[in-house]
């Protein structure tokens, strides 16, 4: 079926390939995992994987990828050998101690050699006989994640009890989803606080089994800004569901239908199964909003950008984790935002955002933005170019990270606007 719509290219979820790879690793790669993200992180866990299986190396370095840096930490502390695990300066200043001491706790033998709970570390690896562990997982989602996903790996499987809230709880979830989907035996507690995973003797048969990865909604959260600045324009996302989807950024949807965006799901018209996901904004929008983001972190920059833009006023709490992600994203945004006349108010779990009052959203567009090497910064203020061309992004190759083709995709969207 031939449409108006302008049609996106989204990469690969970087989440679920992370996950598919690490676990068809641990479980001898029984599947063909099909469509895997093409970004910096999931080329990085291939190679240190690849690495690993051929025995290469016993020195493993994640550069600045937080989530490789975590689930490699579990793995390499179940994979007997002694080992080194490393990064670069931004990453040794990224909180590791809860999974450090989870996996102390399960047996491990895990020596900090810098700063006690920062990489780097060495490692002697040996599969733990202990099953039940506690984790603070307030900081970072991923320590669970990473302990989940070994513990089909553990002879009894493992008992996983949270002593707090998690950060990012549907990445979580995701995690359990990719278990399960896998075959492995899972349970959660009525109060999600304890998540159980069933040892490796209980999977059945899964040889040659494919898994398509799905596209990847935070990458969509870009396209949702594009919509709402540049609105009755149909842009069409194809690989993309609402409702099939275990990624919780889909939330995407809902926030943004605040600034105006109104989305569609697709059918194919020969099966029931989702096609695609259009987005469209209406030109309206609320005059101010508030969100609670504990629950999807990544999606905070590209909605505050687009508030500004929009000269909308936003409470955004549930917001403290941004503050030790690739940079200190909750200060970046305050200090670039604060170039362009908009006013940031922050506490440590949320931050506020009155626009420049004037004829437009923002005051000054003639400047530079520091994206500090963080894609999701770079991704966000890129989105601002559509409507403020002399906003001028440095490093913008930090995207690749996460979607190596976005610029290629923005400048698309600029057509919109012939």
């Amino acid at each position: 079926m031939k449409t108006n719509d302008l049609h996106i290219a989204l990469p690969a979820s970087k989440s679920l390939s992370n996950r598919w790879l690490v676990l068809n690793h641990l479980l001898g790669r029984p599947f063909t995992l099909r469509n895997l993200s093409d970004s910096d992180d999931t080329a990085l866990l291939q190679t240190l994987l690849a690495q690993l299986r051929r025995g290469s190396t016993t020195d493993f370095f994640c550069g600045n990828a937080g989530t490789v840096a975590r689930f490699m930490m579990a793995l390499l502390a179940i994979t007997p050998g002694q080992w080194s695990l490393d990064g670069d300066d931004s990453l040794r200043q990224r909180p590791m101690g809860p999974l450090i001491n989870a996996l102390r706790a399960m047996g491990s033998n895990i020596q900090c050699l810098g700063e006690e709970g920062f990489l780097p570390v060495s490692i002697i690896g040996h599969i733990p006989q202990h099953k039940m562990v506690e984790i603070d997982p307030s900081e970072s989602s991923q320590y669970v994640s990473a302990l989940l996903l070994i513990g089909p790996l553990l002879p009894q499987g493992l008992t996983l009890t949270l002593t707090d809230r998690p950060a990012s709880r549907p990445y979580i979830d995701m995690t359990m989803t990719v278990l399960q989907r896998a075959g492995i035996a899972t349970s959660v507690s009525p109060n999600r606080r304890v998540y159980r995973v069933a040892p490796i003797a209980s999977l059945p048969s899964v040889s040659h089994s494919s898994i398509s990865i799905e596209r990847d909604w935070s990458s969509a959260a870009y396209v949702y800004a594009a919509a709402a600045l540049l609105p009755h324009h149909r842009m069409r996302m194809q690989g993309l569901s609402l409702s099939g989807s275990s990624q919780g950024d889909k939330a995407a949807a809902e926030i943004f239908s605040h600034l105006g965006v109104v989305t569609r799901e697709v059918r194919s018209p020969y099966r029931k199964d989702i096609r695609s996901i259009t987005v469209e904004g209406s030109g309206t929008h609320d005059n101010a909003i508030e969100y609670n983001f504990i629950d999807n972190p990544d999606l905070m920059p590209p909605v505050l950008v687009t508030c500004a833009a929009l000269g909308v006023k936003a409470r955004l709490k549930g917001v403290k984790n941004l503050s030790i992600k690739e940079c200190d994203r909750l200060q970046v945004l305050a200090d670039e935002l604060g170039k362009m006349g908009c006013r940031i108010t922050r506490t440590a779990s949320e931050m506020r955002l009155f626009p420049y009052s004037g004829t437009q959203a923002v005051k000054h567009t003639d400047i530079q933005v520091d994206v500090h090497n963080d894609h999701r910064i770079a991704m966000s203020f890129g989105i601002l170019t559509l409507l403020f061309p002399d906003i001028e992004i440095l490093n913008p190759a930090s995207v690749t990270k996460s979607f190596p083709a976005f610029w290629e995709q923005l400048e698309l969207m600029k057509q919109l606007k012939d």
